[in-house]
């Protein structure tokens, strides 16, 4: 039975990664969200946020499928509001999911098996590697999607999800965009090239940028091996897609890009952004107990231009 006080660090955990825990919420246009869809997977019955822009469910054109995972202690509700992708999606004609982790309650603090991350998924080993990739082979099946156009973003444990993604899935997935993510240092490389954008905070206290032991709150919620710096995130991904081992440097204003030198229709870049703290930059706050997310760079502006740029 899950203690007062481990729900207690699940509850902080989802203020620490920026996320409200309320399980009804609204889309831009002020209407309830979608009811969710389920899957069964593994003998457990999984749920999803489906949003198909105008055009895109019954057309000819093939459209890209991009995966948004919400932070540990969050929801779809949570991921849509903080990131805007739905807007993105219909005003550039994608079709967007926000699967759901799992938790000892359906709708609310919910957390995905990263490995080393997090709470409720991480101790029972769920199967979210499995359950996404399920999840996508439906949404190909049902719509009118580019098998080669697939992407995974995602924020916090959901950032870590989407690097377990490319690595674990690496055939599916054509580029990652983790956001205030990290690595751990003991992953294996994958066996086909993904590009990936990483963006982090210089500010975040949660997955700090230098490396090391997560915040405290992130205490209990993970299984206390170390994060690797967030330049190694890029160094990783640089190595399994043949780029150049010095990558250029862009300094403007409001943060600090890397970008590698990478072989045709690959690429590796990542951005530190010098006030952002555990939050989505140029999104909402999901929580008023979250960090307040920096205004530049628009992580969902640069996260789909990034995607747009490099199918499979």
């Amino acid at each position: 039975m899950r203690t007062p006080g481990r729900l207690f660090i699940l509850a902080v955990l989802a203020a620490a990664t920026g996320l409200a825990c309320s399980a009804v919420a609204a889309d831009a246009d002020g209407r309830a969200s979608a009811p969710r869809q389920t899957l069964i997977h593994d003998g457990i019955e999984r749920s999803y946020v489906l949003r198909v822009p105008a055009g895109a469910a019954g057309g000819n054109a093939r459209v890209a499928l991009v995966v948004v995972l919400h932070g540990g202690g969050g929801n779809a509700d949570n991921a849509e509001q903080m990131t805007g992708f739905t807007d993105k999606s219909r005003s550039e004609g994608f079709i967007v999911v926000y699967p759901e982790g799992s938790g000892r309650r359906k709708d609310r603090l919910l957390t995905w098996n990263a490995g080393h991350c997090c709470g409720y998924a991480m101790e029972r080993r769920i199967d979210d590697v499995g359950f996404i990739g399920a999840l996508v082979d439906r949404l190909i099946a049902a719509y009118p999607i580019d098998p080669a156009r697939v992407y995974a973003t995602g924020m916090s444990n959901g950032a870590m999800m989407a690097h377990r993604l490319g690595i674990e899935r690496s055939g599916k997935f054509a580029a990652i965009a983790p956001v205030v993510g990290t690595l751990f240092g003991d992953e294996k490389k994958p066996p086909h090239p993904v590009s990936a954008l990483m963006i982090n905070g210089l500010l975040d206290k949660s997955v700090p940028d230098r490396g090391g032991p997560p915040g405290g709150r992130f205490t209990g919620a993970w299984d206390g091996t170390p994060t690797r710096p967030a330049l190694d995130q890029a160094a990783f991904w640089a190595e399994v897609d043949g780029c150049s081992g010095v990558p250029a440097k862009d300094a403007p204003a409001a943060f600090t890009r890397w970008q590698y030198q990478c072989p045709a229709n690959r690429a590796v870049e990542l951005y530190l952004v010098n006030d952002n703290g555990h939050a989505w930059p140029g999104g909402h706050r999901g929580s008023w107990m979250g960090d307040r997310p920096a205004s530049s760079p628009d992580a969902t502006d640069v996260i789909w231009n990034f995607f747009k740029a490099h199918p499979k």
